[in-house]
């Protein structure tokens, strides 16, 4: 839309319209042309539509045929038992992952809900919905602006376009046509947005554009589009998931080939039963269960921490995020125009080392005076109110003088030149106990215009050559860093002006100084970024803002150093996708950008291979928060729609939050794996055991054992193993790439070898019971393979390290649970009635203490693995490095 290089009159011609509106029959023609001025909402996806891509897993299809089957053959208690795993997973998963779409229903929340229109000639308030294209709309202060307009009349008006822009102080707004077609959204002076608010004077607009057709509609069409939300963790389960379905298959065709082929006198249904037991045994049932409780369970403690994880997988995320873009206003600055240096009697103040000097009381006079900011600073909790830059000269100047209201009472105002754009000051008259006094404020090198002397020294003296190009050569000093610079003048008079106009105010003032402003950095923000340094992550900043404002804060913070770029919006339009790929990692800052540029920046990231988290908190970053991997909102200064979009939301709009939720989601990630290997070795014992016994015509055990196993002696171990305290130095480590292999590390060796190591203990302990009775033997193998995956789930506390330096607090839940599996496993055994259901038999005192030794077996088994890889992995290292291997290895 280039309407911004039209001329007033080129525009109303353009858009059919005149100054005196359109007529009532013409708008209604309109409406029925172009539609209501409504944002549209994609549907949402059903709860049938989130069941059924939650059944459509291959592990629960075949856990669904395998009980079906055992109904079937009249197995009653094997088909609900697996019924009732795979409905609670399915329900899990659907309250987890089921979410509102409630995006566009907050962007239209941000219209309003009527406006003042000129039509037929005369004003009328009609709903906003109703405007069309051609409309003449009214502005006053306070308002939200209904649809994109360009201004006809613009008097002093000031607008709020933060959550559009990213623009940190309202826009002053003018008339005039603009002669850039490349000019980003914030810097098109003579538009108004749909969504923004007027702060400050009054204006007129001609719509231009409505519903969809606006700024705001382009982002709603962008979160209406589908987007792939697969998490890294997700499309790792989904391929373990098939693996092990793939594998489950042969191994129950292989069982049924090799029992027909041997001609066993059992039948077909025997046979198949045994399948089903295989196939039970190899499917973690577990799994899915665990990994949502292991991940509720970071969310609750992220929550303590103030990030509010709105999806699950988010957390698992956040443990592999390399690239963290993050808006300026607000994210990473306070949004709060501040004070911070002054220039009063040729010298630089900071904001606390003010001197109690006349000028200095002065400038603080005309500041807190010549101001139409309201309230008091402590008031109540929301403070003064008004235009940001007002608010902050007031506050500054509040915390000098007394309070607003007492300086009024005592030099109250009694005539006014408003701020005017092309003057770019303002001034306020205020009556004194003798005569009357002029306060103005404004650019210092327009207001130096007005001035004939300055304070210097203590006294007055005439604005020479030289007293003027110092007060100008400090202008530019703050200009340079990126700050906003506001002049104070005034003089005394004894007689009231006969005129209130600007001319008879500005004229023959004396300066007394200027103040220096800057949406300052939050405190915190600085460590948290030299803490995602550390451990790899790189920021990036992406604004709305103006290039050497970003600069600065960047650098302040941090995030840019002597080798980073920084890049525009205009240059990012010039160029195409693959070659912002080739670039994107050069630059550290990214200014006066629109939200499609957002959203290219965040993709030509993820086309490099990284992870990428973006946070913001307004409209405009909706669409790339929706397109990173993880979107980060602000919960207090952020709107609905960022905040709805995103996965993550931070309570205290603090950037350093976004660290500690890393953190969390890197150890949550490393017990997740520890939690896989574990279910994984135990279930793959479980499969050996059950084909070799099958193999040689012994009936090992039977599925409603690998159910008990899998549902009690697998599923409490792994809650236990989820809440593993984090490991040293998880912080200065690199990310981990998206591309990595769950399994990376040797995890597949840990599983085949402790499998074997379990399946052994298993079909040793069945030898040792059935010299007794077949059934003994039955039994033992229960309780062998029971008790030794409770034993085996302190192995995994630590992968590699010994357990015994394993250090740190116990791990009480692990512990508990445990105890709690092996209290449950010694009733099913001994209690009469249970052991008959479960078709195993009471052990005596010798037969206990047998099968317990051999569960704890496995604990020195893979200690003495753990040692060899520690001395291989130290050779290696010596080998590659030349140094001495690492004393704790």
């Amino acid at each position: 839309m280039t309407l911004h290089m039209k001329k007033v009159e080129e525009t109303l011609s353009f858009v059919g319209s005149t100054r005196q509106g359109l007529s009532a029959d013409e708008a209604s023609a309109r409406m029925a042309r172009d539609g209501r001025n409504l944002l549209e909402r994609a549907p949402p996806k059903t709860t049938l539509q989130r069941l059924g891509e939650q059944l459509a897993n291959p592990m629960v299809l075949v856990l669904v045929g395998a009980a079906i089957l055992s109904g079937i053959f009249g197995e009653w208690i094997d088909a609900l038992i697996i019924f009732g795993v795979v409905g609670l997973n399915t329900l899990l998963g659907v309250v987890q992952e089921g979410r509102s779409e409630r995006s566009i229903e907050a962007l239209a929340r941000l219209t309003a809900d009527t406006c003042r229109v000129l039509r037929d000639g005369a004003v009328r308030e009609v709903p906003a919905e109703e405007l069309v294209v051609g409309d003449l709309v009214e502005l006053d202060p306070g308002e939200y602006v209904a649809a994109d307009m360009r201004l006809i009349e613009a008097a002093s008006l000031k607008i709020e376009e933060a959550a559009l822009t990213g623009e940190s102080a309202p826009v002053e707004k003018q008339t005039a046509a603009l002669d850039d077609a490349s000019l980003p959204l914030g810097d098109r002076t003579n538009l108004a947005f749909m969504g923004s608010t007027v702060t400050y004077g009054r204006g007129v607009g001609v719509v231009v554009a409505t519903g969809m057709r606006t700024e705001m509609g382009r982002i709603a069409t962008a979160l209406n589009e589908p987007v792939q939300e697969t998490t890294p963790l997700q499309a790792k389960i989904a391929q373990l998931s098939k693996l092990l379905s793939l594998l489950v298959l042969g191994i129950c065709a292989a069982l049924i080939v090799v029992g027909l082929v041997r001609g066993d006198e059992g039948s077909f249904f025997e046979l198949f039963m045994m399948a089903v037991s295989l196939a039970v045994a190899a499917i973690p049932e577990g799994l899915p269960a665990v990994i949502t409780v292991v991940l509720a369970l970071g969310v609750t403690r992220m929550a303590k921490r103030k990030a509010l994880i709105r999806k699950l997988h988010a957390v698992e995320t956040l443990g592999c995020t390399q690239v963290i873009c993050s808006d300026k206003t607000g994210t990473l600055t306070q949004n709060r125009m501040t004070v911070q240096a002054l220039f009063i009697e040729g010298k630089e103040y900071a904001v606390d080392q003010l001197p109690a000097t006349e000028a200095a009381a002065r400038a603080g006079q005309v500041f807190l005076l010549c101001n139409d900011a309201k309230g008091a600073l402590d008031d109540d909790t929301s403070g003064p109110t008004g235009d940001p830059t007002e608010v902050a000269l007031l506050t500054f100047a509040a915390r000098r003088q007394t309070t607003k209201a007492a300086q009024e009472a005592l030099t109250p105002r009694v005539g006014e030149a408003p701020f005017d754009s092309e003057r770019k000051r303002m001034s306020t008259l205020h009556a004194l106990p003798s005569g009357y006094a002029i306060y103005a404020k404004g650019a210092p090198d327009e207001l130096l215009r007005c001035c004939t002397h300055y304070l210097a020294e203590g006294e007055v003296r005439p604005l020479d050559a030289e007293g003027r190009a110092q007060i100008e050569a400090a202008n530019k000093r703050f200009a340079d860093r990126a700050m906003r610079v506001l002049g104070a003048a005034y003089r005394e008079c004894a007689e009231r002006p006969a005129e209130q106009r600007p001319e008879a105010f500005e004229h023959s003032m004396i300066f007394a100084g200027m103040v220096a402003m800057i949406d300052p950095p939050r405190p915190e923000a600085k460590l948290a970024i030299a803490e995602c340094r550390a451990a790899g992550i790189r920021p990036v900043m992406i604004t709305g803002d103006h290039r050497d404002t970003a600069v600065a804060i960047a650098s302040q913070l941090g995030i840019m150093d002597a080798e980073s770029k920084s890049m525009t919006g205009s240059e990012i339009e010039r160029l195409s996708q693959e070659e912002l790929t080739r670039i994107v990692d050069r630059c550290a800052v990214y200014a006066r950008v629109a939200p499609e540029h957002k959203v290219r920046i965040v993709k030509a990231w993820q086309a490099n291979g990284k992870v990428v988290a973006m946070t913001g908190d307004g409209v405009n970053d909706a669409p790339a928060l929706k397109a990173a991997d993880i979107g980060v909102g602000m919960g207090i200064t952020g709107t609905d729609v960022s905040k709805s979009v995103s996965e993550m939301v931070l309570a205290d709009d603090n950037f350093a939050t976004i660290v500690s939720a890393v953190r969390e989601g890197r150890k949550v990630y490393a017990n997740l794996k520890k939690v896989v290997q574990f279910l994984l070795s135990t279930n793959a014992s479980e499969v050996l055991a059950l084909f070799v016994a099958t193999l040689f015509g012994i009936k090992l055990l039977y599925p409603i054992h690998i159910l008990w196993v899998n549902l009690v002696s697998d599923t409490f171990p792994a809650l236990g193993l989820g809440v593993e305290p984090a490991e040293k130095g998880i912080m200065r480590e690199r990310p981990r790439a998206s591309t990595e292999g769950f399994f990376a590390g040797g995890m597949v060796v840990d599983i085949l070898y402790q499998g074997l190591a379990l399946a052994g203990l298993t079909l040793l302990a069945y030898r040792m019971g059935a010299a007794h009775s077949p059934k003994v033997g039955t039994t033992m193998a229960f309780v062998v393979l029971s008790s030794a995956q409770l034993f085996h789930a302190f192995n995994l506390r630590a992968r590699r390290h010994s357990i015994l330096r394993r250090g740190g607090r116990p791990n009480l839940l692990l512990l508990g649970a445990s105890a709690v599996s092996l209290a449950l496993t010694v009733a099913i055994v001994s209690i009469e009635g249970l052991n008959t259901l479960f078709r195993v038999e009471a052990l005596s005192l010798r037969e206990w203490g047998v099968a317990l030794a051999l569960s704890a077996a496995i604990i020195p088994i893979v200690e003495l693995v753990k040692a060899m890889q520690r001395s291989v992995a130290a050779l290696r290292r010596e080998e590659a490095r030349g140094a001495p291997p690492d004393e704790e290895e």
